[in-house]
């Protein structure tokens, strides 16, 4: 089974206002930056993570660009995302003040924001010295950037020593395609690459390096801080860490398909009650990769497909409680999003192609194999030439539109919209939910085979979807999540109902067609 790549829209083009407004620079149109497939596990919930989809897209080359960027908004709320090139650090990198923003020097600040997408372009972003501290803020994508040598302690210092920190209040943030490294552990000055406290729920790391560091990560601050979790860890490379890879207190976390190399002393520290769903991952040479450890405190594993390649485990203790040498479950942990595991045995290969910045977003294919997302809007070199396809109007899959003269229903709608608007054949009507969020349907009297969906959002309402799910409405089966209007593809699947429902949506959706093709 392949891994699903959707589609996404690419951010609508800044305007000159914008950038006066900010003194960031201009993006080109050939430098569109939406993120590419689509937020993936637990950041695909509550409501899913689009970052700016939607909004503007402005290019900033320092850490005062991107403070101004995020105060040049009409709103605290308003999408944008925010493509970053060059060097970001101290001395570029100044406190900014405005009504949509809460800033301060010396760190970037995602404070009591939403709908932010922040990516590296071209050249590439390299946050140096300088952390990035996400408080009381919700729907962030963070892709292809890299964060290194964030201190404590010692001189300069920023964000209490983590490279991406997360804290109070915190909802649905992507990190994805992201470098995180250090030089050393806290006797150097240095705390956790990517730490999660104080309420941060639906947060997902995925395709990502982590390493030369005594603390990877952590989720929950203390034993009895337990309001975290729902965090998902895939496809991560964690090399030459100490600990926490991570150290989870209570809640939920769902590590699968990630290549451990060199966990020093230990490495899921799963305590407090906290469930940890370890799936086909892939450990070498390293020590106590999976238990509790350092309290009597413990916690629970669900383990499955894992390989362990010259691991060594320390005796059970008091305060030690490694889960080997022969790791077996002790709970059962409920994930409920799709998603496809690769081989243990591949994870190595495919997760040293894949992980970390400047890897051109390449994944998995579900395969044991990579692939680079199609169209991939977030590539820092395309080639300017090439104009981004329309997401609103999508090359059509060859064939009939199948929807023409079949039925339709749905969820609420808004006052004045009809399902049946969806499969007229007119880019002038549309149907809408009742509110944000909302689901509709195409059906047949018989089985029909469908292998291809494209959603046309109406005139006005373009960059408005958000996240998705495309279900197989006779059995309940996810056939694709995702993200924005467009083309999406999926495996050939006989049915008599499909249904598209929006999950997630920077306003109330307009969707004028939805068409369905067998091929």
């Amino acid at each position: 089974m392949r891994r699903p790549v959707a589609l996404r829209l690419s951010a609508a083009l800044s305007t000159m206002a914008l950038a006066a407004a900010t003194g960031a620079v201009l993006t080109m149109p050939e430098a569109s930056a939406a993120a590419a497939g689509g937020a993936t596990g637990f950041a695909s919930q509550n409501g899913g993570t689009t970052g700016g989809a939607g909004g503007q897209t402005v290019r900033a080359t320092t850490g005062t660009q991107i403070h101004q960027a995020l105060c040049g908004r009409a709103s605290s709320s308003t999408p944008i995302t925010i493509e970053v090139e060059g060097t970001i650090n101290h001395a570029n990198t100044a406190k900014v003040s405005g009504d949509s923003c809460n800033t301060a020097a010396g760190v970037i600040e995602l404070k009591q924001i939403s709908n932010v997408t922040l990516v590296g372009v071209g050249s590439g972003a390299v946050f140096d010295q300088l952390g990035i501290h996400i408080r009381q803020s919700s729907n962030i994508i963070i892709q292809n950037v890299t964060v290194k040598n964030v201190k404590k302690s010692g001189s300069p210092t920023s964000n209490g020593g983590d490279a991406i920190g997360m804290e109070s209040d915190v909802r649905n943030v992507w990190v994805d395609h992201a470098t995180l490294e250090a030089s050393g552990g806290e006797d150097d000055g240095f705390d956790g690459l990517f730490d999660m406290k104080d309420n941060t729920q639906y947060v997902t790391l995925s395709y990502s390096t982590l390493r030369n560091s005594g603390r990877g990560g952590l989720i929950g601050s203390s034993e009895t801080q337990l309001d975290n979790g729902y965090v998902t860890f895939h496809h991560n490379l964690y090399e030459n860490v100490d600990s926490r890879t991570p150290l989870l207190r209570g809640g939920v976390a769902h590590i699968y398909n990630n290549y451990y190399v060199k966990l020093n002393k230990s490495g899921i520290n799963s305590r407090a009650g906290a469930h940890a769903k370890v799936d086909n991952n892939y450990f070498k040479d390293s020590k106590d990769v999976l238990g509790t450890f350092y309290t009597d405190s413990t916690g629970y594993w669900q383990v499955s497909g894992n390989t362990f390649d010259n691991v060594t485990w320390s005796s059970p203790g008091t305060e030690n409680h490694p889960a080997g040498p022969d790791p077996k479950s002790n709970t059962t942990v409920s994930i409920p999003y799709a998603y496809t595991l690769d081989a243990a045995s591949c994870v190595p290969a495919i997760v040293t192609g894949t992980a970390g910045a400047n890897k051109g977003l390449k994944v998995s294919d579900g395969d044991c194999s990579t692939t680079t997302p199609t169209p991939d809007p977030t590539d820092p070199t395309p080639d300017p030439t090439d104009p981004t396809p329309d997401p609103t109007d999508p090359t059509t899959p060859g064939g009939t539109n199948l929807s023409l003269g079949a039925g339709a229903d749905g969820s609420s709608k808004a006052s004045g919209t009809s399902y049946g608007n969806v499969r007229d054949g007119d880019l002038g009507t549309y149907w809408s939910p009742a509110g944000s969020t909302g689901s509709v349907s195409v059906k047949w009297p018989s089985a029909t085979s469908v292998s291809a969906v494209t959603i046309r959002e109406a005139a006005g309402a373009q960059g408005v979807i958000g996240s998705w799910r495309l279900l197989n409405a006779d059995t309940g089966a996810v056939l694709k999540t995702g993200s924005g209007a467009g083309g999406i593809s999926f495996p050939a699947t006989s049915l008599r109902k499909i249904t598209f429902e929006i999950t997630g949506a920077s306003g109330t959706p307009r969707v004028a067609e939805f068409e369905t093709y067998a091929g």
